[in-house]
């Protein structure tokens, strides 16, 4: 009798589609891109029992960079989208990929919702305190002062913390990490996928263009 064979160990190229890459160049979206594919690697589900869901922004185009399903849905809704295919489809990995405007501002109820039914999904915010795809406004996540084509005197507005966000909704798994930290940012993405519930990680992502250096002091 021939034994079973071994299911063949997954690698981050089986992940990644066979779309061109269109950030601009340098930016942190790249190694968050190749850092997620690493660790979908390592946990080793399969790529059609996965999926992928966005909203409205830079971030939000990773699932057509992802050889999985993938859903580029409408602004803020994307807590909305991934809630129904986990329900519909509970056996498969739903990943939500969001950015600080899109996540926590039109997107802001869709989010704490989420987070407070404790969904079973993994939520990853690139937070660059910019809205970068409509070049250059200020976003929640902005500091006080910062200078924008929408806030040419400073904003006057005290920015969001989306750690202290996702804690205060209830959210049963919180962690930070950045785009420059691979190692850590591929075991922060392990955890969270193993956390049974809903999982929120804030990404910390450089915006070359708009906010260059916004997170020097942090990282």
């Amino acid at each position: 009798m021939n034994a079973p064979a071994k299911p063949t160990a997954l690698k981050a190229k089986d992940f990644a589609s066979d779309q061109e890459v269109r950030w601009c160049p340098g930016c942190g979206d790249y190694a968050i891109l190749k850092g997620v594919q690493k660790a979908l690697a390592d946990i080793g589900t399969p790529p059609e029992n996965v999926v992928f869901i966005s909203g409205i922004g830079c971030s939000s185009r990773f699932p057509y960079y992802m050889s999985t399903y993938g859903f580029h849905t409408i602004h803020g809704r994307a807590p909305a989208f991934a809630t129904g295919v986990k329900l519909a489809n509970p056996e498969m990995d739903v990943w939500l990929v969001t950015g600080d405007g899109d996540g926590l501002s039109i997107g802001g109820d869709h989010m704490l919702h989420a987070l407070r039914r404790n969904v079973n999904m993994q939520i990853m915010l690139f937070n660059n305190e910019i809205y970068g795809l409509t070049k250059g406004q200020f976003s929640p996540t902005s500091g006080p002062g910062i200078r924008t084509k929408s806030s040419p005197e400073g904003s006057i507005d005290a920015a969001f913390d989306p750690v202290s966000l996702a804690l205060g909704a209830g959210a049963t798994f919180v962690g930070r990490t950045a785009d420059m930290w691979g190692k850590h940012n591929q075991a922060m993405i392990k955890a969270a996928h193993a956390h049974k519930g809903a999982s929120f990680i804030e990404i910390l992502q450089n915006c070359i263009i708009f906010n260059d250096g916004a997170f020097e002091h942090e990282v």
